[in-house]
């Protein structure tokens, strides 16, 4: 056994280390926020490697986000360096990405297949399939994508959707042909583009899983499966694991939290947990250790969550291990308008220094109240950096460099050409049509790259963008390898006094290709626009950088201090869940939206509302006096008030 494996393993608790060892079928952790799942999770691939050097068989882990799978393989890797080609590990995407590239064959696919992750992309892909009916011709894209997604998200194909739309909303066959021949369409061209998108992933794998062979021989490949986040998981994703799984496999880990259920817009069902125990018969463990909050917190959690009904029966409260301090872990700010609630919060990030903002969040409901403070903090001169998932990169720059890359991947490729085109047109502008350019290449037999790239040399170029251009010619015939010509060119961005977004694109564009190099070790130029199809473009937060987040954003992480605003009737919880029903699933949901965003403090937490916002009043929110917390309320010094508004 490694060093490292054998110290981790003698660190666990003994409810973990029992975890860890279980070799009794199918289990489900039960594993409230910090309590040392991560750990588990890596601890037993370790373990099921390492006891089992002589056989050949793989482990299988599924996660939500590419930085808790890159998290995984890195302890693995430091746990059994010499077995960790044996534990895949994956997203739900990138693995439904592989099994299809892998056997997408049987089912019509091509291995080289694109993911369509930018909206953008999408809407111009749906426009021009819809330009082959006539009866689509009056409506747009926009009309029809978010009903396509949906169906997707039901594994709804195409030929079934005219039934499922008239039977789900009671509409006519009228009223559904139009959506259901949009659908029809959308795909038709998504495979003329040999191209997925995200709901593709799922639904398609789930048609290729559905064969029993294939089953069988995942299973047989993976001995043991792992999931992490499970109360995550939507209705597709739970049946392509109940597809995979067919009727007799039951080697399933997974670890969940109830009370973490925050996206059930995505498809998240707090009974999914329920359905998993009785489908695979799983034996049950619990990990009531928080090891990250202080006790004051998680005892305003623990208050707060016992008034939802859908709860796992038997739950256990959370227990801090943290020594409690004489200084309150828990502030509760009030104040009269929602400005002056914006204003309060500024000063109080001032206040702490620049050594503490990095370690700081502002958690709100909304997106909206987080760019009133991302203003704010900017106008008093205080970085703070937005978590937000971003699909693609914003400057024409990098838009356009990869643009260059998926064209040198799938010289062919139309659709990629004008988006090139287009983006190198918002650098400099030159107006060279991609539809020349096609001509142009199918008289010579040149490629269409290689083409635009020196009609674009014949124009008058500002002097970095005329090297830029030269680079990528260089890559064209040959004259350069293309790591040493993308090394340069990035560079050549950041040397030009590259803007704002830029200079967060190059940030992000450095994060990402050093850990899909470090993960996949020297991939090829197709498996690396793949990986960069599935991850976020977030450039990394500079160092003193306060973090503001949406609470949906923020799961996953931790501060030593967190303020969350907004908490007032009708904002936190929201309007919406308040209107369907005081005992209802979305004000249950929201709870445990509020659950999980108090629970990412480590030391202090701050909640703050205010009297009025955007002028009308509101009351304190039922949370606060859930948690107990109304009458430990403070209203902030007047005279700041004054100064912050003057």
């Amino acid at each position: 056994m490694d060093s490292n494996l054998g110290t981790s393993l003698s660190q666990l608790t003994p409810i973990q280390r029992q975890a860890v060892n279980w070799d009794k079928g199918a289990l489900l952790v039960l594993a409230g926020p910090r309590s040392g799942k991560t750990q588990v999770l890596t601890c037993r691939i370790a373990r099921l490697l390492d006891e089992s050097r002589d056989q050949r068989f793989r482990v299988l882990a599924l996660t939500f986000t590419n930085k808790a799978a890159d998290e995984m393989k890195d302890r693995v890797r430091s746990f059994v360096p010499e077995l960790e080609d044996r534990a895949d590990i994956f997203t739900f995407h990138s693995f439904c990405s592989s099994v299809l590239r892998q056997h997408g064959a049987h089912i019509g696919l091509k291995p080289g297949f694109r993911i369509y992750s930018r909206k953008e992309d999408r809407q111009a892909l749906l426009r021009n399939a819809i330009r082959r009916d006539s009866s689509l011709h009056e409506h747009e894209p926009w009309q029809f994508l978010p009903l396509i997604d949906r169906l997707k998200s039901q594994l709804i194909r195409p030929e079934e959707a005219v039934s499922h739309l008239k039977a789900s909303a009671g509409s006519s066959i009228e009223n559904s042909q139009f959506p259901a021949a949009a659908y029809r369409l959308y795909e038709e061209e998504l495979r003329r583009a040999n191209a997925l998108d995200f709901h593709s992933l799922i639904l398609e794998a789930h048609k290729l899983l559905k064969h029993p062979a294939l089953a069988r021989y995942y299973q047989t490949v993976y001995r043991y499966w792992l999931i992490d986040e499970f109360q995550d998981t939507n209705d597709a994703q739970y049946k392509l694991l109940r597809c995979m799984a067919g009727n007799d496999f039951r080697e399933v880990f997974a670890v969940a939290d109830d009370d973490q259920t925050i996206y059930e817009w995505n498809g998240a069902n707090v009974h999914r947990i329920s359905a998993l125990v009785s489908d695979f018969g799983c034996d049950l463990i619990q990990f009531p250790t928080n090891f990250r909050c202080a006790p004051q917190i998680v005892e305003a959690a623990n208050r707060l969550v016992v008034y939802n009904a859908q709860r796992l029966e038997n739950k256990q409260p959370s227990i801090s291990v943290r020594q409690a301090t004489e200084v309150e872990s828990i502030q509760c700010r009030v104040f009269p308008t929602d400005q002056e609630e914006v204003a309060g919060i500024t000063n109080g990030i001032i206040a702490m220094g620049d050594e503490g903002r990095s370690r700081t969040a502002v958690l709100a409901r909304s997106r909206s109240m987080l760019e009133s403070m991302h203003d704010r903090l900017e106008a008093k001169g205080v970085r703070s950096a937005m978590l937000m998932r971003r699909d693609d990169f914003v400057s024409p720059n990098m838009r356009w460099m990869i643009a260059c890359l998926r064209q040198i991947n799938r010289p062919l490729d139309r659709h990629n050409l004008s988006t090139l085109a287009n983006t190198f047109d918002a650098i400099a502008p030159v107006p060279i049509a991609p539809e020349d350019i096609i001509s142009r290449a199918d008289a010579t037999g040149i490629s269409y790259l290689s083409i635009w790239a020196q009609a674009a040399r014949r124009t008058d170029l500002p002097p970095h963008i005329a090297k830029a251009v030269k680079l990528i010619l260089s890559i064209t015939d040959g004259s350069q390898k293309l790591s040493a010509a993308i090394d340069t060119l990035v560079k050549l961005f950041g040397d030009e006094n590259a803007d704002s977004g830029l200079q967060d694109d190059l940030s992000a564009w450095r994060e990402l290709s050093n850990n899909v190099n470090v993960q996949l070790e020297l991939p090829t130029l197709d498996q690396f626009l793949q990986e960069l199809d599935l991850r976020s473009k977030n450039p990394a937060p500079q160092s003193e950088s306060v973090s503001l987040a949406t609470i949906h954003g923020a799961k996953g992480l931790e501060f030593d201090t967190v303020y969350l605003m907004g908490m007032a009737e009708g904002i936190f919880s929201s309007w919406q869940s308040i209107q369907q029903n005081n005992r209802g699933s979305a004000l249950e949901e929201e709870r445990r939206a509020c659950f999980v965003a108090i629970t990412r403090a480590k030391n202090q937490l701050v909640l703050s509302r205010s009297d009025q916002y955007r002028g009308y009043s509101k009351e304190p929110s039922r949370f606060l006096r859930e948690m107990g917390m109304l009458n430990r309320e403070t209203p902030p010094p007047v005279s700041a008030h004054i100064t912050e508004l003057a």
